[in-house]
């Protein structure tokens, strides 16, 4: 039996911006997809983040700060909800599927913290895992590929619908469906354990932020950095 067999969690966030020290939650959705790929479980939530949304990511989720201050729960309340349902999840052993998990993951662990909330990571005694990151995922299996890698690129290139992108619940079953034609299609992928899947994206993710940095260095800006660590990114002093 494999992780292609099992139930699959999926999280994903709609936010003001791409910070993870500054910005804030504006939606999400943790949803729980059987093994057919059908929805079996989700929850999803928008928030009030206290914060003005810029029009930039406004444009991109639909979400405007009119409307997340009307109808959008109290960030305290709604981040502590999020957190439980994805340690839920990740206590019992199934795999939390997150596009870019990077970011999602390390903003909800700031979020946690802005709010006095006991983060993730502290919840599960450790880092998350296990973690399945389409996109370190495809850029390790298929590196050469031209193009880009955004989840609605990844979905074209899988044959996965998606047809409300940016929207939290959708996003987050996508991502989950894309990573099981990714298990089908690619072996050892599809076969391999869990503990195994996830130190391999640790190390894939490390190599691929050191690649950029050195294409971004020679291109655009001699002094660039790019995180290297994967899923959850340190808080730095």
């Amino acid at each position: 039996m494999t992780w292609m067999s099992g139930p699959l969690a999926a999280f994903d966030l709609e936010t003001t911006g791409t910070d993870i020290e500054t910005d804030r939650i504006v939606t999400a959705a943790v949803v729980r997809l059987d093994p057919d790929g059908t929805v079996a479980r989700e929850r999803t939530w928008l928030l009030d983040p206290g914060v003005v949304i810029p029009e930039q990511a406004s444009a991109i989720h639909g979400i405007s700060t009119e409307r997340a201050r009307r109808h959008g729960a109290s960030p305290a309340t709604a981040i502590e909800e999020i957190t439980a349902a994805v340690a839920e999840g990740m206590a019992s052993g199934t795999p939390l599927v997150v596009m870019n998990a990077r970011y999602d993951l390390s903003l909800l662990d700031r979020e946690c913290r802005r709010h006095g909330i006991e983060p993730l990571g502290e919840r599960l005694g450790g880092a998350p895992l296990p973690v399945i990151d389409p996109l370190v995922m495809d850029k390790h299996v298929d590196k050469y590929r031209k193009g880009r890698r955004a989840l609605h690129a990844l979905c074209a290139h899988y044959g996965v619908p998606l047809d409300d992108a940016h929207d939290a619940r959708a996003d987050a079953v996508a991502a989950a469906r894309v990573v099981r034609r990714m298990g089908e299609k690619y072996q050892p992928f599809g076969v391999m354990s869990l503990p195994d899947l996830h130190d391999l994206q640790v190390r894939a993710a490390a190599e691929q932020s050191v690649s950029l940095q050195a294409y971004l260095r020679r291109t655009a800006d001699p002094a660039a950095v790019v995180e290297p660590a994967w899923p959850l990114v340190p808080r730095r002093p």
